[in-house]
């Protein structure tokens, strides 16, 4: 579909690691060296303690598998979006020109900051470092910054999430008088101009970034301004607590209630699909300044709630772009995939919830990857787990329209074109933490190695793993110094018989424990082989339709896909899918797996890594407008023989089935 092109080299000014943290001044800009991975900063009093917490950015590099992965978004859009999309161009307003000024630079940088940094590639950097100088650069007199053709606080919170990744990639002796300078202006201008629409619905991703800087300054006033962006935004717990969308939102009663805007009052904002991705935080983060035990657990009821009403085999709950109940011919958005995988990495390190873990990666190895061409070169706005065209067509959205689920540039709206970039390198970001007693978790499973410090001495672990597509994984520790921590390994809750050795003697692991602690002296060149057996499972889903999972894979039926190109776009193209196989199936209730070599491009459907074989039949089932109908309940045989389907990864799958009618026993 594309042959990706590498970007030419260029020069890049490297951050400062000047100036002391606690500075209230806005300061030159200077030179900079990178900096050593410095310890993680957990929360003081009066901040609620937590059991993990994120490793400094950087600590993290991918390897293996993963490191493919990464490399495929920067040699596809990931690394030449900019090229080839006026919107993060140099007329960017966030590299003050006159262009798009409001959130596609900074979503852009989100993801492609840490990309640059954990594959070290000094070409990626130097684009991050154009945006992050603007922006330091040229500050407002009065402590606002960003472009000044608009002073919506929505961008400028993205933007704070990315130099916090920054300071502490580099020490940029810049960043924290800055963020500084900007929330005390903040705290004073709120009361007479509060959030509004998107800013107030994502407060809490603000917040995260407020108690960030309090935790290295300790400044009184930022903890005023965390109380009046929760006192300001929207009640995410409260609407959770009795949660009144049970169904797919009609965008006819909603524009009823409130008019042609109802979609930007709270009316349709509360239904809004990342919008409910990023609220995952909201009450995790707030639990860190209320200290109240009902906030930090109250994540698992929202999660509860939208599984119920609205989840979908993939790990995530139909937002297309509104809430759209639990039909797999509904979609889910990009940005809600990413949103959701970063608040549940965020919640993980404040919770020390294991479940967590396992949503995170069940989201993370079929949602993310289902929403791209394998080569990373185009996207969908929306997905669906029973995709059974890519086309012009209307679909049964909630309220997008018929570019919505076309691989392409920006299919639909641009948000998530820029915004995209986020979903592997924060995931890689989150694969280990620090616990608050100083020892490590294995918090998500994924081929990486780990630079840090465990009470004190630095250590590096060099993690082995073809996982998801396997079940073991070998850890290999490289204290400096011998070193007594404690090492947690989640144990993934599908898991029933995990297994754990340390230099060959068996620990003892038990399901459901969540967190397995082993706690003893570590010496350079100790092992940990983990092995998490997997076992096919059959799910119930909409319509008492039956889906296959396997640990954190997810299986679809691949349909044959016919792509034609619908436009040129630059560097890329836009793509109809259209397919060239039956897929009307019903499916039996068990598989068999075969395991392949993982691929160069690891979830490329040509390639699978791991295929499942299950039982099926021709039912009477039909697609209108390019959309599978809603899944028959009782489906009426098709005068068909039995077959066998062979079902790849979801996301090897660009069209697919992955919620079947049952066969009758």
């Amino acid at each position: 579909m594309h042959d990706p092109h590498l970007p030419g080299r260029r020069g890049f000014l490297r951050a400062s690691v000047l100036g002391a943290l606690t500075s209230a001044l806005p300061v030159e800009a200077t030179d900079a060296v990178e900096k050593p991975v410095a310890a993680p900063v957990f929360p003081q009093a009066p901040l609620a303690p937590q059991p993990f917490q994120f490793l400094p950015a950087g600590s993290i590099r991918p390897s293996g598998w993963l490191r493919r992965q990464l490399e495929i978004q920067a040699n596809g859009l990931g690394g030449h979006v900019d090229e080839t999309w006026p919107d993060l161009g140099p007329r960017s307003g966030w590299l003050g020109g006159d262009g798009e000024s409001w959130e596609r630079g900074p979503y852009f940088l989100d993801g492609l900051l840490p990309l640059a940094w954990q594959l070290d590639s000094p070409a990626l950097k130097a684009k991050a470092q154009r945006f992050i100088d603007w922006t330091l650069e040229h500050p407002w007199p009065n402590g606002m910054f960003g472009p000044k053709s608009n002073d919506d606080w929505w961008p400028r919170m993205v933007m704070l999430k990315v130099l916090t990744q920054y300071q502490e990639l580099t020490g940029d002796a810049r960043v924290i008088p800055f963020m500084t300078r900007y929330f005390h202006y903040q705290l004073g201008a709120l009361p007479a101009r509060p959030l509004r629409d998107w800013g107030r619905m994502r407060w809490q991703d603000e917040v995260a970034s407020v108690l960030w800087l309090y935790s290295r300054t300790h400044d009184p006033k930022l903890l005023e301004l965390a109380a009046l962006l929760k006192k300001q935004g929207y009640d995410w717990q409260g609407m959770f607590a009795d949660f009144p969308f049970r169904e797919k939102t009609d965008a006819k009663l909603v524009e009823a209630k409130g008019g042609k805007n109802a979609f930007m009052e709270d009316d349709g904002l509360q239904v809004h699909g990342v919008n409910v991705a990023q609220a995952l935080k909201a009450s995790p983060v707030w639990s860190l300044v209320s200290r109240d035990a009902n906030d930090r657990a109250a994540i698992h009821h929202q999660l509860e709630q939208l599984d119920r009403y609205h989840g979908l085999a993939n790990g995530m709950f139909s937002a297309d772009e509104h809430l759209a109940g639990r039909s797999p011919s509904q979609g889910v958005e990009l940005c809600a995939v990413v949103e959701a995988m970063y608040s549940l990495e965020t919640a993980l390190a404040i919770t020390g919830d294991a479940a967590l873990g396992d949503r995170i990666e069940r989201i993370a190895y079929n949602a993310l990857p289902g929403a791209f061409t394998d080569d990373m070169w185009a996207h969908q706005y929306d997905q669906q787990p029973n995709q059974v065209e890519c086309s012009l067509h209307r679909r049964p959205w909630t309220t997008n329209g018929p570019e919505a689920n076309l691989f392409g540039l920006d299919p639909h709206f641009g948000c998530c074109t820029a915004n995209f970039h986020q979903g592997w390198p924060k995931l890689t970001a989150s694969l280990w933490m620090a616990c608050a007693d100083g020892g490590l978790a294995a918090a998500v499973y994924a081929p990486c190695h780990v630079s840090t410090t465990a009470r004190g001495v630095p250590i590096e672990i060099d993690q082995a793993t073809d996982y998801p597509f396997r079940d073991e994984i070998v850890m290999t520790m490289k204290p400096r110094s011998p070193v007594t921590f404690p090492l947690r390994l989640r144990l993934p809750a599908w898991c029933r018989a995990p297994s754990v050795r340390v230099n060959g003697e068996t620990v003892a692991a038990t399901s459901g424990q969540g967190f397995l602690t082993v706690e003893r002296l570590w010496t350079a060149g100790d092992t940990v082989h983990v092995s998490f057996p997997a076992e096919v499972v059959t799910e119930k889903g909409f319509n008492d339709s039956v889906s296959f999972s396997r640990g954190p894979l997810v299986f679809s039926l691949p349909i044959g896909e016919a792509w034609v190109k619908w436009r040129k776009r630059g560097l890329t193209n836009d793509w109809q899918v259209y397919p060239t196989s039956p897929w009307n199936y019903a499916a039996s209730t068990e598989g068999t797996v075969e395991r392949h070599d993982v691929g160069a491009r690891p979830f490329a459907g040509a390639t699978p890594a791991m295929t499942l074989a299950v039982r099926a039949r021709l039912v009477a089932w039909k697609a209108e407008e390019g959309a599978a109908d809603p899944v028959p309940a009782k489906p009426e045989m098709e005068d068909e023989p039995y077959t066998t389907l062979r079902l790849v990864p979801y996301a090897g799958a660009k069209l697919r089935i992955t919620s079947f009618p049952a066969l009758p026993s």
